[in-house]
């Protein structure tokens, strides 16, 4: 299983690139509008119980499941602690499963993303967006109340990836990210010798020879 975390200010970009990114790999998109817009819909209102509920389960019954991998795409607030804790939660939901992980960040100015604000493809999936004054000025507020660029070297985990994606269409912004959660061989190591059983150990990947049998394992690791 994988789990590509997409992340990026408002109107970044996250669900069209996610888009783009499940045409060309076994990837199922989960962006966060799925749940919010039905909600709305039935409740009249945002409801964030409600929400956070339905996202709950499908990511328990997604994680369980034989599928390939999930990209989420997520609004992350990084002065906020709770944003770092929810995509932990999210994450240990999914770790029992032999999960790989991998994050994605988004960035552009806010005068490009004011102009995505109110695409087509945006207005067509997210219809709480179509209202584009009140929309444009909600982004303007949270820009200035939220914190969703990371600082330098802020990212803590492997497999990351920074896209300045203001310049660049989601067509080519996918294969970047599809190169991220791609395996990487590299065949350069050390060799230790631990209870008789020859083991060698690679930057990527690490082979145990089997007492006796003259077979081998591979254990692969994602970089």
């Amino acid at each position: 299983m994988k789990l590509v975390f997409i992340l990026g200010n408002a109107a970044v970009g996250k669900m069209t690139v996610g888009q783009a990114l499940m045409k060309i790999t076994n990837l199922r998109l989960f962006h966060n509008h799925m749940t919010i817009e039905p909600v709305i819909e039935i409740f009249g209102k945002y409801d964030s119980k409600t929400i956070n509920e339905l996202r709950e389960l499908i990511f328990t019954n997604f994680a369980a499941s034989n599928n390939y991998g999930m990209i989420f795409t997520l609004m992350m607030a990084f002065d906020q602690r709770s944003d770092w804790e929810y995509l932990e939660h999210i994450k240990n939901i999914f770790i029992p499963y032999d999960t790989k992980f991998y994050y994605v960040e988004l960035i552009a100015p806010q005068k490009v993303r004011l102009e995505r604000n109110a695409t087509e493809n945006r207005l067509k999936f997210k219809p709480s967006k179509r209202n584009i004054s009140d929309s444009n000025q909600r982004l303007i507020d949270d820009d200035k109340k939220y914190r969703c660029v990371s600082y330098e070297d802020e990212i803590p985990f492997e497999n990351y990836l920074r896209i300045d994606n203001s310049d660049k269409s989601p067509d080519e912004v996918a294969p970047l990210i599809k190169k991220l959660s791609d395996y990487k061989f590299h065949f350069f190591g050390l060799l230790f010798i631990i209870d008789n059983c020859p083991i060698l150990y690679f930057k990527n990947i690490s082979i145990k020879f089997k007492k006796r049998y003259r077979i081998f394992s591979t254990v692969p690791f994602v970089r």
